[in-house]
């Protein structure tokens, strides 16, 4: 499922196992993981309640750098990210922001480096969320 960039995969494990999977399969691509935020767990703390939700933020120069290159503002977008939530029917999802879409967002056309960061995305995203 896409809109508006955004591309959203089901997934068959938890949250949490989601974004296990996908932090260990990215950091053995060689990239680095900047950072893991759990929602519900910052919800929790102020006495709220949110469905399992966590994010992972991670990326490298070499995959980040040449978008940078063609058009600079991509890098508000930059790192990658990843968010596997909970919806109100108990079913987890993995969404994260097509790259290609990101440099059409910033003025660029077609480029060889959002497609390999594109195809890189869907794969890690596959592995994550498949039983």
């Amino acid at each position: 499922m896409s809109t508006d960039g955004l591309i959203t995969t089901a997934s068959a494990r938890s949250v949490r196992e989601t974004i296990d999977r996908l932090e260990a399969d990215v950091k053995s691509k060689g990239l680095t993981v900047f950072a893991r935020i759990d929602h519900a767990a910052g919800a929790l703390a102020v006495g709220m309640a949110l469905r399992p939700t966590e994010l992972l933020i991670f990326g490298n120069a070499r995959g980040g750098t040449p978008l940078m290159q063609a058009h600079q503002s991509v890098g508000i977008d930059l790192p990658l990210k990843a968010l596997a939530f909970e919806d109100s029917a108990g079913k987890v999802w993995l969404a994260y922001n097509d790259p290609v879409w990101l440099v059409t967002r910033h003025g660029g056309g077609r480029d060889e480096a959002a497609d390999r960061l594109a195809g890189m995305l869907a794969a890690v995203t596959k592995a994550a969320t498949s039983a």
